[in-house]
Parts: C-alpha cells; sequence; structure tokens
C-alpha cells in the first residue's frame, strides 16, 4: 500500500486518506466541509477495505495518531468504517465513525452527542450520488471528477459494494457543468473516476453510455484540451466508447486495466 495522502485545513483538521483515487476525491470533500463548518483541531481517516493490509495500516495510524495528539478528536469514516463499523467503535482511541454516506455531509464532522458516536447507515439504501458533490479533485497536472460511485457486481473476491453500495451515476448535465467549469479555470486536463466506471448511465433515464457521456463532454467542452478514463472495466467497453478512442484526439489513449490474478 501506498503512504496514506494527508491533507490540513486552516483551522488545523487532518484528513488522513487511504487508499484509492475516489477516496482522494472525496477526502477533498470532506476537508471543504470540515473548513465550511468551522472543524478545528481534529483527525479524519478516510479508509480503505480493498484488502486487509489497507484495513490494518489504517488501524495502526489510528492509534500512531491518539498517542501522538492526545486531545484531538479522531473521526473515522470511509469503506473500513462502513463494512465493519462495530470493530473501528470498538476501539478507544476512536471518536466518532461515520459511514460513507454521511462523511461528508453538513455537520458530520461536528460534535453531535445526541446522534451517538456511530452513524453508519445500509449504503445499499443510497440511491443518489451525493448532491454535495465538489468541482474535483486537483494534483498539479489534472483535475478528478466523480461521475459515479458504487457497483452492482458481486465478485466473490471483492467487498467493496459492501462498502459502496449499489451503482449510482451522477446526471449528464452535472457531469458537463462540473468540466465546464475546470476548463474555464484552465486545467489542461479532466479525469472521469468513479468505483465502476463503465456502468455509468445504467441507472439513468434512456440509460446512456460512458462513450455517449465522454462524447457530450468533448462536444459542449471545446475548452478542455485532454479527457482521461480512470480504472475500468474492459468487457464492459461499449461502442460508443470505442469510437471515440479511435477518433477523438483530446480522449487520452490510456486504459488503466485492474488484474486480480493471473497466472
Amino acid at each position: 500500500m501506498e503512504a496514506p495522502l494527508v491533507a490540513e485545513t486552516e483551522a488545523g483538521t487532518r484528513v488522513v486518506t487511504f487508499g484509492c483515487r475516489l477516496n482522494a476525491y472525496e477526502s477533498e470533500q470532506i476537508r471543504a466541509r470540515a473548513e465550511a463548518d468551522g472543524v478545528t483541531g481534529a483527525i479524519v481517516f478516510n479508509t480503505c477495505a480493498v484488502t486487509g493490509e489497507a484495513v490494518r495500516q489504517a488501524r495502526q495510524a489510528i492509534r500512531k495518531a491518539r498517542r501522538e495528539n492526545p486531545n484531538a478528536r479522531i473521526v473515522v469514516t470511509g469503506c473500513a468504517a462502513q463494512i465493519d463499523p462495530a470493530g473501528f467503535a470498538a476501539m478507544d482511541e476512536i471518536d466518532l465513525v461515520l459511514g460513507n454516506a454521511e462523511k461528508a455531509a453538513p455537520g458530520a464532522l461536528l460534535p453531535q452527542p445526541e446522534l451517538g458516536r456511530v452513524r453508519v447507515n445500509d449504503i445499499m439504501s443510497v440511491r443518489e450520488t451525493a448532491a454535495h458533490l465538489s468541482d474535483g479533485l486537483r494534483d498539479r497536472a489534472r483535475a478528478y471528477v466523480e461521475i459515479q460511485n458504487g457497483c452492482d457486481h458481486r465478485c466473490t473476491f471483492c467487498i467493496i459494494p459492501y462498502g459502496r453500495g449499489n451503482s449510482r451515476s451522477a446526471p449528464a448535465g452535472e457531469i458537463v457543468t462540473r468540466i465546464g467549469r475546470l476548463a474555464a479555470e484552465g486545467w489542461n486536463e479532466v479525469v472521469l473516476t468513479g468505483v465502476d466506471l463503465t456502468s455509468w448511465g445504467a441507472d439513468l433515464p434512456g440509460q446512456p453510455t460512458l462513450g455517449q457521456l465522454v462524447a457530450r463532454i468533448l462536444k459542449l467542452v471545446p475548452g478542455l484540451p485532454r479527457l482521461r478514463l480512470s480504472s475500468i472495466d474492459a468487457a464492459e467497453i461499449d461502442p460508443d466508447l470505442m469510437r471515440v478512442l479511435a477518433t477523438e484526439t483530446r480522449l487520452v489513449p490510456y486504459l488503466h486495466l485492474s488484474l486480480q490474478a493471473g497466472d
């Protein structure tokens, strides 16, 4: 596992991120929410559950943070917290356990004793993408935009659907508007990210495809120099996506394919 990413608000709240780019994107939402809500002196761990090692590292980091910051308010969220809230609640070091659906909601990081120490709802009941999506996670070279969350597959080796819930897509209009704003700010590259990117649109009216979305973005945001896709399932590449990959020079000819096992 890579070392966790750490971001800090002006008021001194730290957000520690384990795992994927989507987690990093959502940690930016958590940081922005902490700023907006005036949260001070907290440490928020956005955890990953893709492997047992990822969970072990998160627990280890939480214990270390408590030793080094005995007076800090420690909040744990992310996929590991969503899947095993009781396990994290049993750790004396932790003040609050938040589910994935709750982690960037207004006021979620503030002390609210009346709501209890564990606030984790049934992720399978979530039917919409979060209304508080930010304009994107930025690094030095590119910006990231979440277009989809969750997964409808139930692969025997993968626990992620139980941390992320079923697949749900952001509306195309919202995505185009967000990317248009980033292009206007001068970003040269935008990366589309999600849990199961090629399932985008299956839950929307008319069931548009990822390829149709990509074509729409490139058409309606002519000022964007480059568009890139994050990790996708190659078996689900639709004909429209194949066409734009072959014909659109502004779509980066790069695919990140996950290999789970081999011989």
